[in-house]
């Protein structure tokens, strides 16, 4: 691959089938017609599971548009099944994966709160509580896996029966859109069915015709019924995931290896399956799915190691293909080493970030400390960019939550001021109090989002594939509708606030080089004619290179946020848990400059990252700095590594060298890392010369997620190639 700085062999070498599905995949993103946009138009990557057709040309015909608009799950599930009855079927010569989707409901249905509320938020923005409500939760799809959509309809029928029965009309509504979307469902498979038959019967090459007759029997009987082999298990998880992208973006997907172990394992004893087409099934699967979150490893319900073969020939279908995914290998001390080496030896020999390395321990023990009981603790899955629930039982709202550490620490500098403090310890409790009352205003904003979202945006696909929400007759986004609903609330600037409160409590509290008034007013000019000064702040020790001192505030800031965050309760009941993480928005220009000698204009650390070319010591000191952090308190936050071919110069071993690295950081608390391994000089050349064919392969995990590097815009291209990368350890 382009990233790889070795001249390695591939593993698998691709048959010619599988080397046409992968051109055809890497057309339509080259195409633009599987860009994924952010706020404001820019491309994220081209890793989106739909592919743009143009609009849906039945949107006039919409139930909610024909009849009128309703914020209730009734409603939601006649348009979700308008969507997909009308939304075409697609079967391509060599395929033996099939389907596709062109359309998500927030294209389709509106999606708007009421102006009151967002009238209100603007209130909570200032004080740096972000957020709306876009779930970003697992399903736990070995429901739909063992019982079928047949199963899972004749759940939905007896529980609508029973509250129909027992006048409980909202229950009755909710689960009649249920039933229309698993409905539609079959219906949708079916048609698959129908045109595989039809096309099988005009085929007149014999491989092909048989293919499209296997795909019709499959779909057939997947369409209702559990699937019975290895294939129609790899075509079922196929659906259920394009099924649930419809609703919209984010979701994880759960433990691919578990799911699939034992129908593997049937369709190997029968002789129906070779490992080479278990191998190219699952690899099909993921061109056309693009970067959806799959788990391997881990451990199971006794606490052993829960790797098997599967775990082995999920690694080997991405290494098949290369290209990008988003699969997370879970460790922990006991994971089979054999697998856990090819891990780190796919991840060197791509360079791609792929997989991410998690530390299966810390989120069992996260689980655990936010009281979820073993039962369900072992189920964990790495499901995101960085964050991780319990498949089926979660509704975690991760994501798109947001609380901005900066606002607090400029209004804890402005109180200190004006009420005069005169040691760190005042300013400090000053921070405390600000950053609860933005906690507290961030508790407000999605309380108010949560009185509304299970009418107005309710998780209804998901819902089929969890624990609870039919048979309660409640969408799991609503209160009580699956067991477990914690808010996840990302976290933006830490590394800021710790490297500016250092700062300032060397260069003002104990030196007394400066006052804190002075210190405000050269943050609100930005630094204007005070250079000497911004430098001195500029040159203090920063968090990131294994200092105690200035990573003992690091800590102590994550403490307090936990703190804040944990004793706040949503209206479900249940506590909010933040998360070291921020996905792109450090590159944001309105924040303001910073006492860590930032100046505005500067984009802000990312996530639980040292801020920009801060970490001088290289990267087993950033490591460090990064384990100290308490890892069971938070919902993730990753180590962003890039690192530079001659990082390598004089190891033999890459995948060695990657193990032994990621071991030692998880042993220390480490929670996850994210890895690319890369040639700034290609990258830059490549930002000014995106149509060059070398260029046009190149895949970075950009923060948690996977994409072709040709494909992201040009700022966000600028941001990645900036950032540390390391030469040295």
């Amino acid at each position: 691959m382009d990233t790889v700085m070795l001249q390695v062999a591939p593993k698998f070498i691709q048959s010619e089938r599988i080397a046409r599905l992968a051109q055809r995949s890497r057309e339509l993103a080259l195409s633009g017609k599987r860009n994924l946009y952010g706020g404001g138009g820019d491309v994220l990557g081209d890793h989106a599971c739909w592919i743009d057709i143009g609009p849906f040309p039945y949107l006039d015909q919409m139930p909610s548009r024909v009849n009128g608009y309703e914020p209730t799950g009734e409603s939601w599930g006649r348009d979700y099944a308008f969507l997909l009855d009308h939304s075409p079927v697609d079967i391509y010569e060599d395929e033996r994966i099939v389907g596709q989707i062109h359309w998500e409901m927030h294209m389709v249905r509106q999606y708007v709160w009421p102006e009151d509320l967002v009238k209100k938020w603007e209130e909570y923005h200032a004080l740096g509580a972000y957020g709306m409500s876009a779930q970003h939760t697992c399903p736990d799809l070995a429901i739909g896996l063992s019982q079928g959509w047949g199963g899972i309809l004749n759940r939905i029928k007896e529980n609508r029966a029973k509250y129909e029965r027992l006048d409980n009309k909202p229950k009755a509504s909710y689960l009649h859109g249920l039933q229309m979307i698993c409905e539609s469902v079959i219906r949708f498979i079916q048609r698959h069915a129908e045109e595989a038959y039809k096309r099988a019967e005009t085929e007149t090459d014999s491989w092909q015709k048989e293919t499209y007759l296997r795909i019709a029997r499959c779909c057939e009987h997947i369409a209702t019924e559990p699937p019975r082999s290895y294939y129609e298990g790899v075509q079922w998880i196929h659906f259920a995931v394009l099924f649930d992208r419809t609703v919209g973006h984010g979701n994880g997907y759960g433990r691919l290896d578990l799911y699939l172990i034992d129908l593997y394992n049937k369709s190997m004893a029968d002789g129906s399956l070779t490992r080479e087409e278990a191998r190219e099934l699952l690899a099909e699967m993921f061109l056309k799915l693009r970067g959806q979150f799959f788990s391997l490893g881990g451990r199971d319900e006794n606490l052993k190691d829960a790797t098997n073969e599967m775990s082995f020939i999920v690694l080997e279908a991405y290494d098949l293909i290369g290209d990008y995914n988003n699969i997370g290998v879970m460790w922990h001390p006991d994971i089979n080493p054999a697998f856990y080496d090819y891990a780190c030896d796919v991840l060197a020999r791509h360079g791609e970030g792929i997989p991410a390395l998690v530390n299966y321990d810390l989120m069992y023990e996260a689980e655990l400390r936010s009281g979820i009981p073993h039962e369900d603790a072992w189920r964990v899955s790495f499901s995101g960019c960085q964050w991780f629930c319990i498949p089926g039982k979660e509704s975690c709202d991760q994501d798109v939550n947001l609380i901005s550490v900066i606002p607090p620490m400029n209004r804890a500098i402005a109180r200190g001021v004006e009420e005069n403090v005169q040691t760190f310890e005042e300013l400090y409790a000053l921070w405390v109090e600000e950053f609860n009352r933005t906690a507290r205003a961030f508790r407000d904003l999605k309380n108010s989002q949560y009185e509304l979202l299970g009418d107005l945006w309710p998780e209804m696909f998901t819902s089929m594939n969890s624990h609870g929400p039919i048979e309660r007759g409640i969408d799991m986004v609503a209160p009580r509708g699956v067991d477990y609903q914690y808010t996840s609330v990302n976290m933006l600037g830490i590394p800021n606030v710790a490297d500016s409160l250092h700062a300032i409590k060397k260069l003002v509290f104990e030196k007394k080089k400066y006052t804190l008034k002075e210190v405000k007013e050269a943050v609100d000019a930005n630094w204007q004619d005070r250079e000497p000064m911004r430098l001195r702040f500029l040159n203090q020790d920063k968090f990131g290179n294994d200092l105690d001192e200035v990573d003992s505030l690091f800590v102590r800031v994550t403490e307090t946020i936990e703190a804040g965050l944990g004793r706040l309760i949503n209206l479900r009941g249940q506590p909010f848990r933040p998360s070291l993480f921020a996905f792109q928005n450090h590159m944001t220009t309105t924040a303001g400059a910073t006492p860590d000698g930032r100046f505005a204009h500067e984009y802000l650390a990312h996530g639980i990252n040292p801020m920009l070319g801060r970490n001088t010591k290289g990267l087993l000191p950033t490591a460090n700095s990064l384990a100290k952090v308490d890892n069971r308190k938070f919902q993730g936050g990753s180590l962003q590594i890039e690192l530079q071919p001659k990082f390598f110069d004089g190891k033999d071993n890459i995948g060695e060298y990657i193990r032994n690295f990621s071991e030692t950081f998880f042993r220390k608390g480490g929670i996850q890392i994210n890895l690319n391994i890369m040639n700034l000089e290609k990258l830059r050349d490549a930002i000014d010369h995106p149509e060059k064919p070398e260029y046009q392969n190149i895949i970075v995990r950009v923060t948690g997620y996977a994409t072709r590097f040709v494909m992201l815009s040009k700022n966000y291209q600028t941001e990645f190639v900036e950032r540390m990368n390391y030469d040295r350890c």
